[in-house]
């Protein structure tokens, strides 16, 4: 809870005013944006994707989420929220909402595409998706932004678990998210609230991710060696 911020944290309803704020302008997601731009140039890619796969993941909820923002996913057997995400084919996030856990794929998915193509300078024309995501809701949703979906389905008589061909990228997306303490498990009051808890997650990732690609001293730095060392 924000009362339990460590000692040399300023206090906690500081912490949180800045917090709110910056989800409120959103400050945190444009932050992302940026790092995930340079890191596909870095890569030899376009700043924005052609490509992206959606998956769902739900998560259990403290007794601080509100009857109203939670519901029961019965095939996961989840009582809380659930977290709804876009990638690239790099497994970088390109949007994500919260619904309760009783929210149908496809029912969030519509959403999830009106708001990240709603920025300008997309340029998304195909999208990955399982079996679950298919009715003429998400339908019109998709071709209202001119987007081709392809299901990618389970191998006939395939029992057990398999690694299916591009989802494989969005599901180690959400496995990374839940690396992180806060994500785990939903404590927020507020959908919102934990949206914002997943754009900070993926922006600690990426930094992370960037920072370990640059050049380090001594061992990536020859100009940098001492005499004694080179």
């Amino acid at each position: 809870k924000w009362a339990a911020l460590p000692a040399d944290y300023p206090w906690w309803r500081a912490v949180y005013d800045f917090f709110r704020r910056w989800r409120a302008y959103g400050y945190v997601r444009e932050l992302y944006e940026r790092l995930r731009r340079g890191a596909r140039l870095r890569r030899e890619r376009k700043a924005e994707p052609s490509a992206g796969i959606i998956d769902s993941q739900s998560v259990g909820a403290s007794e601080t989420v509100g009857e109203a923002t939670r519901g029961f996913d019965g095939g996961k057997l989840r009582d809380g929220r659930k977290r709804h995400v876009l990638t690239d084919s790099l497994g970088l996030l390109l949007e994500v909402s919260v619904t309760p856990a009783d929210v149908h794929d496809s029912k969030a998915a519509p959403d999830l595409m009106d708001t990240f193509m709603a920025a300008p300078g997309r340029l998304l024309k195909l999208v990955w998706v399982d079996s679950a995501y298919q009715g003429p809701a998400l339908a019109r949703a998709f071709a209202r932004h001119g987007v081709q979906v392809e299901v990618v389905r389970r191998p006939d008589g395939q029992r057990g678990f398999t690694v299916l061909a591009r989802r494989w990228v969005v599901e180690r997306t959400l496995s990374w998210l839940s690396r992180s303490r806060r994500l785990n498990r939903d404590h927020e009051r507020r959908p919102d609230h934990h949206e914002q808890m997943v754009w900070w997650a993926a922006s600690i990732r990426l930094t992370r991710n960037l920072a370990g690609d640059a050049p380090r001293w001594p061992e990536k730095r020859a100009d940098r060696l001492s005499p004694a060392r080179a």
